[in-house]
């Protein structure tokens, strides 16, 4: 038989994970900084596979405007080189020896509001996850037999305000970011 509280711990580990992965998914929208993070979600072909940039290659950023790529085998230089210019984050690489070059360009108004659209959207998506948590834990506590109504009443008020402790975080993740986005 499961506890109230073990339900809560639950819900609160999903909210935990809904709030990290909407942490995760902001660190890949591209703001006017270069940050080794932005080249997450490139994928390379690899070795007979599609494999993680961070996995054949070394990324860095050495100035704000500038992100390096160096693959760990020159042979893949070109494909790394590809693979960066054919993704959907509107960079130019350009390829000097061994070593690639990323400049970030800088971002244009109309830009910044798309990114501002973007990054609502899937703070909402981390929202909607938080209350997903929540619905099903509020399920679990309702079902529960032979607890008192007093204790049922308590789980879902504590429910609750772990619920409003992880939105909040969603929201100050959201702030912090529009204002980094926006930031010129």
């Amino acid at each position: 038989m499961t506890t109230i509280p073990e339900l809560l711990k639950h819900a609160k580990d999903l909210m935990h994970k809904a709030v990290e992965n909407t942490r995760r998914e902001f660190s890949s929208i591209r703001t006017g900084k270069a940050t080794t993070s932005l080249l997450d979600t490139v994928r390379v072909e690899a070795y007979g596979s599609q494999m993680p940039l961070n996995q054949v290659a070394m990324v860095a950023a050495p100035e704000p405007r500038m992100l390096t790529v160096q693959p760990f085998d020159k042979g893949l230089t070109q494909v790394v080189e590809k693979a960066i210019r054919d993704s959907d984050l509107g960079l130019n690489p350009a390829t000097q020896g061994g070593l690639i070059r990323v400049p970030i360009p800088t971002l244009t108004e109309e830009r910044r509001r798309d990114l501002v659209k973007v990054m609502h959207k899937l703070g909402e998506e981390g929202r909607v996850a938080v209350r997903h948590a929540r619905g099903d834990a509020h399920a679990k506590i309702k079902k529960l037999e032979k607890i008192a109504e007093d204790d049922k009443t308590r789980g879902e008020k504590d429910l609750q305000k772990l619920t409003d402790e992880h939105i909040k975080l969603i929201d100050s993740l959201i702030a912090a970011k529009e204002a980094e986005i926006m930031e010129v």
